[in-house]
């Protein structure tokens, strides 16, 4: 989802759940829990995105793909490697 330029700082308040030995570990070692879960989820939603965007272009890629196989690439034949 595009944003705007100043949306990305933009912060919700926003209750966690964690468990306690992993939340006193990360405070013992200076861990910005916050940034960390901020980074864990920025992580996850990437990779839900990609996830997404891959099953809603599988169609797509896999008649490339098949071009690819049947055709071989573009001016294959002016490559010199």
């Amino acid at each position: 989802m595009p944003r705007s330029p100043g949306e990305a700082n933009v912060r919700r308040p926003t209750n966690v759940t964690l468990p306690v030995e992993l939340v006193a570990e990360a405070k013992a070692l200076q861990v910005n829990v916050s940034q960390a879960c901020e980074n864990g989820l920025a992580r996850s939603v990437a990779e839900a995105r990609r996830a997404r965007w891959l099953e809603e272009n599988k169609e797509a890629i896999d008649a490339h793909n098949a071009m690819m196989d049947r055709d071989g690439l573009i001016l294959d034949e002016f490559r010199h490697f």
